[in-house]
């Protein structure tokens, strides 16, 4: 199977968050087709290492399986390959995953686990499972669309409100506010609150940005209420508890909670990883950039707790992520793998050399 074949067979399998089952056991077969020893683990997230499974030392390359609804249909045209999850994730996971076959029979006490997770879309149960079972790598990249010649270094917060309010029903004539114009005042709250906290702030990735999802008002004739759903994305340097303070519930009839939270992060550019990267890009005749995402990704799950270098890269345009246009070219996906198989033959060089320097002088100074 060639890559475009390799990701053309994943596109067509539909695998919206939470029924990626059918991608997982075919990822798994192609991944023991590659050579690499792959499983399903205890939550549906496709496994693979390859190289040495005891090997001392692992890289981690972590994709997601899951996408969002929409039917696009699979085509190619030109150059592009359409079809949901071209950009966001398979293009990128297919990446990491042909670029770690690629380079595992020179694996030498470095072994690459790639995981192609379950439900990022829905709050990163995969990641999550990851995270709580596994020993923290050397270091981790994320596939998510970067461009083949861009690192992403960073990626905002996230906090989702959902607003209800409830009141005794009214005549229209009354002087009484409606359970819609109290949403619309919690809503202006927001905005306002939204203001206080970016004070002395600039640019998308520094700044809090509220988005109002949904709302709704329903009434039995007796009693009248409303419900709505507010998307926050968090910059670096604010936390999720002081947001949520500033949004807690201002009256006896209004209830505010916040089902979910990941706090921003941003990984440091001096390291190995990044390097190795930035290497492998100029030696595809490419400009290396950085970037900082205003979305999230499952950085936002293990860049905090395992505190290890972390970046995100994979081919695609992120601003196709989620669209009814959603695309990837293909000329830049087969980039996209040589340039990753590049810089993990660089990098799992560089540890094996470094961790064999230390065993010399251990065994000198001893």
């Amino acid at each position: 199977m060639n890559d475009v074949v390799f990701l053309e067979s994943m596109v067509k399998i539909p695998s919206l968050s939470g029924r990626e089952e059918e991608l997982s056991e075919w990822l798994v077969e192609r991944m023991r087709n590659l050579g690499l020893a792959a499983e399903r683990d205890a939550v549906g997230n496709a496994v693979g290492v390859a190289g040495d499974p005891d090997a001392s030392h692992t890289i981690l390359l972590l994709g997601h399986m899951d996408t969002v609804r929409g039917l696009i249909p699979v085509r190619h045209e030109g150059d592009c390959l359409y079809g949901r999850g071209t950009v966001d994730a398979k293009g990128p996971l297919a990446t990491l995953t042909l670029a770690a076959a690629r380079v595992a029979p020179q694996l030498d006490d470095v072994r690459i686990v790639v995981v192609g997770a379950v439900e990022e879309e829905s709050h990163g149960r995969g990641a999550k499972y990851l995270r709580d079972t596994m020993q923290p790598p050397v270091c981790v990249i994320i596939g998510e669309p970067s461009s083949w010649d861009a690192i992403t270094l960073g990626y905002k917060g996230c906090l989702t409100v959902h607003h209800r309010w409830h009141s005794s029903v009214a005549h229209g004539a009354a002087d009484h506010q409606t359970p819609a114009e109290k949403a619309v005042d919690f809503w202006d709250h927001v905005r306002s609150q939204t203001d206080r906290l970016n004070h002395g702030r600039t640019g998308a990735f520094h700044t809090l940005i509220p988005s109002l999802r949904e709302i709704h008002t329903f009434s039995d004739g007796i009693r009248a209420w409303s419900e709505m759903d507010i998307a926050l994305r968090l910059p670096p340097n604010l936390t999720l508890a002081e947001v949520r303070e500033s949004l807690a519930a201002r009256h006896v009839d209004e209830h505010v909670s916040f089902p979910y939270g990941e706090p921003a992060y941003q990984s440091g550019k001096n390291s190995p990883l990044v390097r190795s990267l930035l290497c492998s890009i100029r030696s595809a005749s490419g400009r290396p950039r950085f970037k900082l995402k205003t979305g999230t990704s499952d950085m936002n799950v293990l860049g905090p707790a395992w505190g290890c270098p972390i970046v995100a890269y994979g081919p695609g345009d992120s601003n196709l992520d989620h669209t009814p246009n959603e695309h990837i070219e293909i000329s830049e996906y087969r980039r996209g793998i040589d340039v990753l198989a590049g810089a993990l033959t660089a990098l799992s060089g560089d540890i094996a050399n470094t961790s064999k320097d230390c065993v010399r002088s251990v065994a000198g100074a001893s």
